[in-house]
């Protein structure tokens, strides 16, 4: 056995084991009743696989059927449902070698089905070190603010179509890149992360904003090591107002050991883009710093030590029942956003 699928196997054996593995999962929309059968049933990634795959259809069955009686927003959600369940198939292929690219490509196909029935999305590419950083924007109809989402490390674009949706809906227009190590831009590029691309990648996105949508208030919403980056990326000074989600402010983050050894496969170099640096932060934007008392990663005093020093306008929100990334409150967390980044 092989070191990828020793990971594969470590990371099957971490979701029989580790509750928190689920939550990102479950609060982007796969079901309670598809991570009961991966639990008790998968004992392989064979088996993994098949499970969700067997969902899969169903969902796409079903979203067949809402198109023929015209009920397009519920085909886009089945549409949605199945995505991710595909999503979650090539994420537990850590290298980007031609089984994750074959999944991931089933994935966007899910939700370029989704994307024609849902409002104006649009691909773009922005270049980073030579490299193509592929993304996707969402134009409501009437926008009245433009929201620059940073995602976590090992996630992609697609992972966050929950909060992309729902700014959308309060009138948002959303731009969302896969960066370094993440997503479409690691699977087809096998581009990995730095300190240094991801200063650089952060800073290009909001240079794209900038451009394509200069008559809108610009803002940067990230979670986890998104966060950090999206606290980071305050600095520039075309962000007006900056939302984190679990931000990993400290170095000594406690990571399970399946997902460490998973970032081996994303980040390359000396200077690890996940550790925080505060020296490196620069200016900061009015800052609303959300964060879950159960949180196993980053611990309270932490995020209360860094709420303390930021000399920033800034707000605390704190979920008494929620782990990282706070995933079971993304309703409300897009609701804090949205009054967050409108108010004067």
């Amino acid at each position: 056995m092989d070191f990828t699928d020793r990971i594969i196997e470590k990371t099957i054996m971490s979701s029989f084991l580790y509750e928190p593995f689920w939550d990102r999962w479950v609060g982007s929309g796969i079901s309670k009743a598809t991570v009961y059968e991966l639990r008790q049933q998968a004992n392989s990634i064979e088996d993994w696989i098949e499970i969700l795959q067997c969902h899969v259809e169903v969902y796409e069955q079903l979203a067949l059927k809402m198109l023929k009686q015209h009920l397009d927003g519920e085909a886009e959600y089945f549409y949605r449902i199945a995505a991710m369940n595909y999503s979650l198939i090539q994420w537990m292929f850590p290298h980007a070698g031609p089984e994750k690219q074959a999944w991931y490509e089933r994935c966007q196909d899910m939700h370029r089905q989704a994307d024609r029935l849902a409002a104006e999305t649009v691909r773009a590419v922005i270049l980073v070190e030579g490299n193509e950083c592929y993304g996707r924007i969402r134009i409501p109809r009437h926008p009245r603010g433009c929201i620059i989402m940073v995602n976590p490390i090992d996630s992609s674009k697609e992972e966050s179509i929950k909060y992309e949706a729902g700014f959308a809906r309060l009138g948002f227009v959303t731009v969302s890149f896969d960066g370094p190590g993440q997503g479409e831009t690691y699977v087809l590029n096998r581009y990995k992360a730095t300190w240094r691309n991801w200063e650089l990648f952060v800073h290009e996105i909001t240079e794209y904003a900038v451009l394509q949508f200069p008559e809108l208030p610009l803002y940067l919403f990230g979670t986890s090591f998104g966060a950090t980056w999206a606290i980071k990326g305050g600095s520039h000074p075309g962000i007006r107002k900056v939302v984190a989600v679990s931000p990993l402010i400290e170095d000594q983050t406690r990571w399970p050991e399946y997902f460490q050894e998973r970032l081996s496969y994303v980040i390359e170099g000396e200077e690890n883009p996940l550790a925080f640096r505060e020296e490196k932060m620069g200016r900061l934007s009015a800052l609303l710093l959300i964060h879950g008392k159960q949180d196993d990663w980053v611990k309270d005093a932490a995020i209360e030590s860094f709420y303390q020093a930021v000399p920033a306008e800034k707000r605390l929100i704190e979920y008494i029942d929620e782990r990282h990334g706070c995933n079971f409150k993304m309703d409300d967390i897009i609701a804090s956003a949205a009054d967050w980044y409108m108010a004067r």
